[in-house]
């Protein structure tokens, strides 16, 4: 049976075509080996469960380490009602895993089960496991976020805290190494000190004792070739291999989820179309397209955080709209949940995590003003496409744009503009691309806050930068910087749109200008 890629769940070698992650999982080993206790906390389909389950392949044929590994999704809440709840389904996980695994720890639980009496019971099932075992106890639970929230989860982790600590006694053996999976990072998990008391700020942290999980999960695009190459040869395809999968990490940052469906979008729905068997950057661009449009649980997931929590969508809003620079600050609560929620990223100040969610949230937040503002959106794609349909006639797009603002918005909709007339743009833009481009952002940090719209239609680009008035000298250093980038990009031509609060009621306010060498149309709004 032919592999496939996979963006769903657990991938297998010999199903999947698959990243070459064993530098990760060498990184992790190392951690194992060392005795580490520690959290895998990453956003969701961030290849967490592959890693345990191939860290788990990897205790499994060495002489030295036994891994019990569990799951904590989908538990029924009754199991969380009480301590002797969860310890007795922490010890049925264990027997499912013992029973095929080694009999020997299997019959021990038997025998030891019936004393069974809560956490502390617990504890000394787990000694006895780990001086009957003839190799060291590495425990893997994957999704603990489904638990974090229980009591009895909590004082499990305080109970496997305390042996650890005390891990030297005989009568404290335990787990050589634990590995937790999930999107929090459970050692900074606050909690009251007492149920039902009123301690809010203060907490005691079950999992203070972990190590730092630094290793890199993101795939690098010398970790996707190796995947390209492996599908290229089985299916006899022609591609760039080392050239695809920078264009792959170019759109995504290695979110794996996401390389793996543009993979998979190009294998399963444009490829077969093709008469010959040759993947490109262009059907990059249309898989990237395609699944832009598309609705998936991890997409899902985004807008939902978002939606959920007013402070992180704003903050996303001022980044990627108003070109805010946000440095990094570990006591941000709203930064911290923003990388939780794989929603920044971490390079220097804070970035949206890929380009990818960066287009998606354009045209979420550019769709949320459309309905809300825009119902009497202005024309369709073919009023602003060249004679020959295969370009797009931006100078009249842009002067059109101009003039609906003066037709739709009047002086009390100021507020409205000052904090929303880039994404009514890009509203208005959306429709003129009309799924035969896409129009990325490239936010520059400057002092005049502005930001380069990339368009892209049926192979023609277009550079089209935004920003507010700030006086004629910051207009003319605009105007250097835009030819700087349009000579960076092997571009003659671009296009400037200017916010201009002092123009309102003014004549339009339009025209070609020239800098070094390159020509610009520039329009106030």
């Amino acid at each position: 049976m032919p592999k496939k890629f996979n963006s769903t769940g657990t991938c297998y070698p010999t199903l999947h075509y698959m990243a070459d992650i064993s530098a990760k999982v060498d990184a992790i080993m190392s951690m194992v080996v060392g005795g580490e206790y520690f959290t895998i906390n990453r956003p969701r389909q961030y290849g967490k469960t592959t890693m345990l389950a191939t860290l788990n392949d990897a205790l499994s044929s060495s002489s030295a380490y036994s891994p019990i590994r569990m799951n904590f999704q989908g538990i029924d809440s009754k199991w969380h009602e009480t301590d002797a709840a969860f310890a007795q389904m922490v010890v049925s996980q264990m027997k499912t895993t013992l029973e095929y695994q080694d009999k020997q720890l299997f019959e021990v639980i038997q025998e030891k089960e019936a004393e069974l009496d809560g956490m502390d019971g617990l504890s000394r099932l787990i000694t006895h496991l780990a001086h009957r075992s003839k190799k060291k106890l590495v425990l893997l639970i994957d999704e603990v976020d489904a638990s974090s929230n229980y009591w009895p989860f909590l004082r499990f982790l305080g109970m496997l805290r305390s042996k650890y600590l005390d891990r030297f006694s005989p009568q404290h053996a335990t787990f050589h190494s634990v590995v937790l999976a999930g999107v929090h990072d459970v050692k900074s998990l606050k909690s009251r000190i007492r149920p039902g008391e009123d301690n809010t700020g203060q907490y005691n942290s079950p999992w203070n004792i972990a190590a730092d999980f630094k290793v890199t999960m993101s795939l690098l695009p010398e970790e996707i070739v190796p995947m390209l190459e492996d599908f290229a040869q089985e299916q006899h395809v022609q591609l760039n291999a080392l050239h695809l999968a920078d264009r792959l990490y170019y759109y995504t940052s290695g979110y794996p989820f996401l390389v793996s469906k543009l993979c998979k979008i190009m294998a399963e729905d444009i490829l077969p179309a093709k008469t010959e068997k040759v993947l490109t950057d262009a059907d990059l661009e249309q898989a990237v397209q395609q699944l832009l449009r598309e609705d998936n649980t991890n997409f899902e997931s985004l807008i939902k955080n978002l939606e959920n929590n007013p402070e992180l969508y704003n903050l996303a809003f001022q980044v990627i709209i108003n070109g805010l620079t946000v440095g990094y600050n570990p006591d941000n609560p709203v930064i911290q949940q923003g990388l939780l929620y794989g929603v920044f990223k971490r390079n220097g100040n804070l970035r949206i995590h890929n380009r990818v969610y960066e287009q998606r949230l354009y045209n979420y937040m550019a769709s949320k003003i459309e309905t809300g503002s825009m119902n009497d959106s202005p024309g369709t794609e073919n009023l602003y496409t060249t004679p020959d349909g295969q370009g797009l006639d931006l100078e009249r797009a842009l002067l059109r744009f101009q003039q609906y603002l003066r037709e739709q918005h009047s002086k009390r909709d100021e507020h409205f503009l000052e904090r929303h007339w880039r994404l009514v743009f890009l509203a208005f833009l959306k429709p003129i691309i009309n799924g035969k481009g896409h129009d990325f952002k490239e936010a520059q940090i400057s002092e005049e806050k502005r930001l380069d719209v990339v368009v892209t239609y049926n192979h023609h680009k277009y550079i089209i930068e935004l920003k507010r008035w700030y006086g004629e000298e910051a207009h003319q250093r605009g105007l250097l910087q835009l030819a700087d980038y349009l000579q960076r990009q092997g571009m003659d031509e671009g296009y400037l749109l200017i916010f201009d609060p002092r123009r309102q009621g003014d004549a339009p306010a339009h025209g070609w200008q020239e800098a070094e060498g390159k020509r610009v149309f520039v329009v106030w709004v």
